[in-house]
């Protein structure tokens, strides 16, 4: 057995990251977003935030399987292909925030992103925005910082998504094909400086297959006409997460 597998097996904490990644999986099955609000304040617990984001970034690769064929062809193509291609580029800069900024200020940090995502989209607030391309790239270059920094790749495209009001399934076609997409992108710029080791890819990996059956189960549970079930259910796992994230 590899040393870098068995190091992962007994790493603090794992039993925690296998039931967050179940939890993350259906959420996100369900909704198209949510799986990394859902994972990374409970992973936060239990492990740095580096390995937390490193190890849910290789997990969150099923997600190009069991969710991408069905998102892409429902999503609006110019502009998440806009907000993914600025998310490549800030992505780096976010990941050299994470290993370079204290533990317990990103575990706060995870927790404040998440509430005021959670607290601005229940509230109602509306945004319209233009179909140019100056928006849409800067909401997918701050998404890019944010989430290399703290593994929440979604809060901004969620606030925005939601924000600006629209059906389910076309909402939850552009957040999950995004999220997905960009991803992909971040796990290069995680090896590339350092914060994929072996134990940690290998936890990556042992949490994959759990966080795709969530998927599927999310997948099935989803129904395109209960747009009120659809947020409510989406709004009461969020905040259950930030309440379990508390560095406190």
């Amino acid at each position: 057995m590899p040393d870098g597998l068995v190091a992962a097996l007994v790493m603090p904490g794992i039993g925690w990251l296998v039931a967050a990644a179940l939890a993350a999986g259906v959420v996100y099955g369900f909704a198209g977003f949510g799986a990394a609000l859902i994972f990374m304040p409970v992973a936060a617990r239990v492990a740095t935030p580096e390995v937390a984001v490193a190890a849910f970034s290789v997990s969150a690769v099923g997600s190009a399987i069991t969710m991408l064929p069905k998102t892409w062809p429902a999503c609006d193509k110019r502009a998440t292909g806009l907000m993914i291609a600025a998310a490549a580029v800030t992505m780096p800069l976010g990941v050299m925030l994470l290993t370079r900024l204290p533990e317990v200020p990103l575990r706060w940090a995870i927790c404040i992103i998440v509430a005021i995502t959670l607290a601005a989209v229940v509230s109602g607030w509306k945004l319209r925005l233009s179909d140019a391309a100056g928006p849409r790239l800067g909401i997918g270059a701050a998404a890019g910082v944010v989430g290399g920094s703290t593994g929440l790749l979604g809060p901004v495209v969620i606030l925005v998504t939601l924000a600006g009001g629209g059906q389910a399934a076309r909402m939850r076609a552009n957040l999950a094909t995004f999220l997905t997409t960009v991803t992909l992108v971040l796990l290069p710029a995680l090896w590339w400086q350092g914060v994929l080791p072996p134990p940690v890819l290998w936890a990556g990996l042992i949490l994959l297959p759990i966080y795709m059956a969530g998927t599927l189960i999310g997948q099935r549970l989803f129904q395109p006409g209960a747009e009120r079930l659809y947020r409510g259910i989406a709004y009461a796992v969020v905040a259950g997460a930030v309440v379990l994230g508390l560095p406190v």
